[in-house]
């Protein structure tokens, strides 16, 4: 049984509800599932006392329906009543796999459409809720979190609109682009939380010849924004750490980005060394391509990708053919976004489950318990690697 699942000291902060999004089903059916089993088999001398009513209950989820009229304007409708309970809302932002009528026309949703759905929630709980807690795995406006000369600041003016008014409680997310945008609510709950534990297990279930020393390994940066993440995996696994860093032309805007002209390693030698490459998200993926061809001319042998968030903005050609030429071997991200069933059919395609630890989250919090234990994934790392042959010292974060 999981850490928490049998040592819950405190009784439940409210009853327990979740409401997945349009879009969130899947990955809300699997907390669920792991929820229900693990209440059921949870034995408490209180369990029969009215703080536990409710408890053990064949599902958690909260029945909701968010019907658009002929103009796309929406409204969030609740099935059920969620007095006094410890709701958490489950958002992605990303999920374009799914659509609505508009004008007669068929369009899949935006990110602001999932936003505004979320706030739409929020609003029909109409304060009953006793807490409320949001999951957004992929931050909304998470690459829009600081200002260059006059542009809007969306991150920030997000988290301050759900929290101030919308009055939500928690904000959980992973792998922010930049953490600091908390900075926006510092007395306020946020949590980001990394994935490194459950990449690191999914490459070493999945690639049975890896080896994790300094001789046989290397942890890249794409570039200097993801420094910090690289900076982690090369220290809890004691291994290099190199970075690309881009030349960008300021003079142009494309895309709302200044182009970039060329990516410039730093760092020690990577001939016949498997690389992995570990970043928040693939977007277009242009630039992950770029860095993983360079790694190849340079001598690299196997080259692993390991980001959170795959959104594959301009499709999976470009990576099929990277595949083709050896440029990458294997690429992980998680099922915490949109998948299309396209993606999920490719060879060079690896995903990392996260359901059971969302989970444990939700399980610790609704029971008013710190976190932090399951948030240091050091802890769990090392006797993970320890029973799969990995002899590796651990350094403290």
């Amino acid at each position: 049984m999981p850490v928490y699942t049998d040592d819950l000291q405190n009784i439940p902060f409210g009853k327990l509800g979740i409401l997945a999004l349009p879009g969130c089903e899947e990955l809300a059916s699997k907390i669920d599932s792991y929820l229900v089993s693990w209440r059921t088999k949870r034995e408490s001398e209180h369990k029969t006392t009215i703080a536990f009513k409710g408890y053990q209950r064949d599902t958690y989820l909260l029945k909701a329906s968010f019907p658009r009229f002929g103009t796309g304007e929406a409204k969030c409708q609740l099935k059920e009543s969620v007095r006094g309970y410890d709701v958490f809302i489950l958002c992605d932002c990303f999920n374009y796999g799914i659509t609505h009528e508009i004008y007669g026309y068929t369009v899949p949703y935006s990110p602001d459409e999932h936003f505004a759905n979320l706030k739409r929630a929020i609003a029909a709980m109409a304060g009953k809720a006793r807490r409320i807690t949001v999951i957004m795995p992929m931050l909304y406006e998470g690459r829009q979190h600081k200002r260059s000369a006059r542009e809007s600041l969306d991150c920030a003016l997000m988290l301050q609109e759900l929290y101030e008014l919308y009055g939500i409680d928690n904000l959980i997310t992973f792998d922010a682009h930049d953490p600091r945008v908390m900075n926006a609510i510092p007395l306020k709950g946020f949590e980001n939380v990394y994935t490194t534990y459950q990449m690191i297990k999914a490459m070493v279930n999945n690639l049975p010849s890896l080896k994790i020393d300094k001789d046989h390994l290397m942890i890249i940066s794409p570039d200097e924004g993801g420094m910090n993440r690289g900076v982690y995996y090369s220290s809890i696994l004691g291994l290099d750490l190199g970075m690309f860093y881009k030349r960008r032309d300021y003079s142009r805007v494309v895309k709302g980005r200044n182009p970039i002209i060329a990516h410039e390693f730093l760092g020690s030698n990577v001939a016949g060394k498997d690389v992995l490459v570990v970043d928040d998200m693939i977007s277009s993926g242009e630039s992950m391509l770029e860095v993983a061809r360079k790694l190849k001319s340079m001598g690299a042998e196997n080259i692993y990708v390991a980001c959170a968030f795959g959104l594959f903005c301009n499709g999976l050609e470009m990576f099929d053919v990277a595949y083709e030429e050896g440029a990458i071997s294997k690429v992980f991200t998680t099922n915490l976004i949109y998948r299309t069933p396209e993606l999920l059919k490719r060879e060079w395609f690896c995903e990392v489950d996260l359901s059971k630890y969302i989970s444990l989250l939700i399980d610790a919090l609704n029971h008013d318990m710190s976190v932090s234990t399951l948030l240091n994934h050091s802890q769990k790392i090392k006797p993970f690697l320890e029973s799969k042959g990995f002899n590796i010292e651990i350094k403290s974060e």
